[in-house]
């Protein structure tokens, strides 16, 4: 399977350890990213969540056919339905956090497969418009095999976006996980023959934001 049982930051409130303000300050020492050296404040990740799909949601605006790849509990995939009222596909390793209606307020459908992203038999080649994967890139036990997936399924032109906590990040600090820096993240969709590879840093330098797309024919 690609990826791990989806963790997303409000499942993680605090783990063991040390409360949550004094992992802050301790990520404040190591990570020189925020602006100013500012310490993010608490519940920061969570706060910024509908800030991100609204972010994405304006990158993706005129894809009609969108795959999210590690969408946990389908927030996302919801969103995009309802707001843009795309045809939308969420898949992640585990179905566990899956809302039971798939329909928005306003009767939109939207699909959550349980399933491995290395392996979307289900799509056809090149059906899709864009793929966006958020917060979920650093799970996934073989994320070359799933961008290559990724490249598949997209249409010649269509766009994929990487959006993850950096190496370095408070992300880390709180959570202790292995993250990506940048640079890994964009030399990974290089290999995978993606082009217009572009990459910064948002939200005080703690959410990496990478996009590109397949070539044209």
């Amino acid at each position: 399977m690609v990826s791990k049982c989806r963790r997303r930051p409000s499942d993680l409130p605090g783990r063991a350890g040390r409360p949550p303000c004094e992992k802050a300050r301790g990520a404040a020492r190591s990570n020189g990213s925020a602006a100013g050296g500012s310490v993010p404040p608490k519940g920061f990740y969570e706060n910024i969540k509908p800030r991100l799909h609204r972010r994405i949601g304006r990158a993706l605006r005129l894809a009609d056919r969108v795959v999210d790849i590690g969408c946990g509990a389908c927030e996302l995939v919801a969103y995009l339905a309802q707001t843009y009222r795309q045809t939308v596909i969420g898949i992640d390793v585990s179905g566990q956090a899956f809302p039971r209606t798939r329909r928005t307020r306003a009767g939109v459908r939207f699909r959550c497969v349980a399933g491995d992203a290395a392996r979307m038999g289900f799509i056809s080649d090149q059906s899709i418009d864009a793929v966006v994967t958020m917060w979920a890139l650093h799970e996934m036990d073989r994320p070359h095999a799933v961008l290559a997936e990724a490249y598949r399924i997209l249409r010649p032109g269509g766009k994929v976006l990487v959006v993850d906590f950096p190496r370095g990040s408070l992300a880390q600090e709180l959570w202790g996980e292995k993250y990506y820096d940048l640079q890994q993240v964009e030399q990974m969709l290089v290999r995978t023959k993606f082009v217009d590879v572009r990459g910064r840093l948002i939200e005080r330098g703690q959410i990496m934001w990478i996009s590109a797309r397949r070539p044209d024919l």
